[in-house]
């Protein structure tokens, strides 16, 4: 079997309501995931590029988070209506969203650089 060329993580995290980070699920991912799957299935992608669904990707601030891989690119604020633009622009044209993008400054996780 062929590996896939890329894979698209969607967080679909799930918190406590009363949690004042709030969560990709809350916003929407659900319907997030299903916008990709439909429509790399309709773009003749659905062999090629993968849609997962992810558990946290600790960018809570920026749900919903979708992350693309190999090439680690970084969207935030992700709706339904954004999936087409990042399917054609990046999947297939190699071209980033960049209004979508989260810069890696502001990435959680990464380790502060030495001086």
């Amino acid at each position: 079997m062929p590996k896939f060329q890329r894979h698209v993580f969607i967080c679909t995290n799930e918190r406590d309501p009363a949690d004042e980070r709030g969560c990709c699920s809350a916003r929407g991912s659900k319907e997030v995931v299903e916008a990709f799957k439909k429509k790399l299935h309709a773009a003749g992608l659905k062999r090629v590029v993968r849609a997962n669904k992810a558990g946290c990707l600790d960018q809570c601030a920026n749900g919903v988070t979708v992350v693309v891989y190999p090439e680690q690119v970084w969207y935030g604020h992700v709706t339904p209506a954004d999936v087409d633009e990042i399917v054609e622009q990046h999947i297939r044209g190699g071209k980033p969203v960049t209004r979508l993008l989260i810069p890696d400054s502001e990435l959680t996780g990464i380790a502060p650089q030495k001086a």
